[in-house]
């Protein structure tokens, strides 16, 4: 069938206006091999006159390489800050390196999560970076060292494969942020969970739990409630705090879209932030510094996280030895949406 374009340019064709061998053509666009650079020029100059484009699988296969790396990454996550911020240090940094991001998505489940790292794999990605929501810890062990190219996780802590894992430590996050309101006089603290089947939203919820206990303060089941990550989950959960009838001073929300939902709410219902409750969320968005009053938030290393991942699966591409560090910690970003509590010492 013809389609009316012009019929594409094979490397044979390429090698006899160069007047070389397709061994020297072929040499010059794996940039392995030794080419004179007259030669080189002759083939540079076909290509250019030609139009010939290389055949991406068929050089792969010649050179074992791609320049492509794969991420996975569920579709829940695509609306937030977070994965924004996650794909643009991400890209960014790929470019740097000269390399091509192929994103895929994880979709609802673990196995779909596992037809995600399959699918790039099938491409001939040299790396995959996951961002798991859905597959378990033993589960991601067991793919790792499955496959021969290297696969990292983000946001998570492999039991067998530490080498392969870069994590920030959300139950320590969420400890601190509610450390941070009790050293403030605040005992009667709310929490705002994200959804209940993401694991950074039960670990931040763990962290909270565990802070009040290391104190002496009781766990109010009633001063616990499920978001779902955005702010209009934030906006009904200040409504089902204030309906349980549980007083609470402070509220730590499990992201800061949630915690603008939260603090909106707040002053619809006449409670002032923070003279009457303070407020707390996670991962310091742009739109952070400019809520009013502006927002204290638990920052995650989200830059940092991204470009180690990166530069590890790099360094295991150029056979550079496996290197472990300890996790990124996050750290509280102090504003106006926390004030004394009423337990604070003169």
């Amino acid at each position: 069938m013809d389609f009316g374009g012009a019929q594409m340019a094979t490397i044979l064709e390429v090698a006899k206006k160069a007047g070389v061998s397709k061994a020297t053509v072929s040499r010059v666009l794996s940039g392995s091999g030794y080419v004179s650079e007259e030669k080189r020029a002759l083939v540079d100059k076909a290509i250019a006159e030609t139009g010939y484009r290389p055949n991406l699988l068929a050089r792969s296969l010649a050179t074992n390489t791609t320049q492509t790396l794969g991420l996975v990454v569920t579709n829940t996550l695509y609306s937030g800050n977070y994965f924004s911020e996650l794909m643009a240090q991400s890209a960014r940094i790929m470019e740097a390196n000269g390399r091509q991001l192929i994103l895929a998505d994880g979709k609802h489940t673990a196995e779909e999560e596992r037809a995600a790292i399959q699918f790039l794999l099938d491409l001939r990605c040299d790396g995959v970076i996951i961002y798991p929501r859905f597959l378990s810890i033993a589960e991601m062990d067991e793919i790792v060292s499955q496959h021969r190219q290297p696969i990292l996780v983000i946001n998570r802590r492999l039991r067998l494969n530490d080498s392969y894992c870069i994590f920030s430590d959300q139950h320590a996050a969420g400890a601190a942020a509610v450390a941070h309101l009790i050293a403030r006089g605040h005992r009667d603290i709310a929490f705002i969970t994200g959804s209940l089947d993401s694991p950074t939203g039960l670990e931040r919820l763990s962290g909270y739990k565990s802070a009040l206990a290391q104190q002496g303060i009781a766990v109010h089941e009633a001063l616990i409630v499920e978001g779902k990550w955005h702010a209009q989950s934030g906006v009904a959960a200040v409504d089902a705090l204030l309906a349980g009838g549980q007083p609470f001073s402070a509220i730590v929300a499990g992201n800061d879209e949630m915690a603008i939902g939260a603090m909106k709410r707040l002053a619809e219902r006449g409670v002032a932030v923070p003279e009457a409750v303070s407020v707390i969320g996670f991962d310091d968005i742009p739109l952070a510094p400019y809520t009013v009053p502006s927002l204290s938030s638990m920052k995650m290393p989200v830059t940092e996280m991204i470009q180690e991942t990166i530069n590890r699966l790099l360094s295991m591409l150029d056979g550079g030895e496996l290197s472990k560090r300890p996790s990124f910690p996050a750290s509280l970003i102090e504003r106006e949406s926390v004030a004394a509590g009423p337990y604070e010492r003169s």
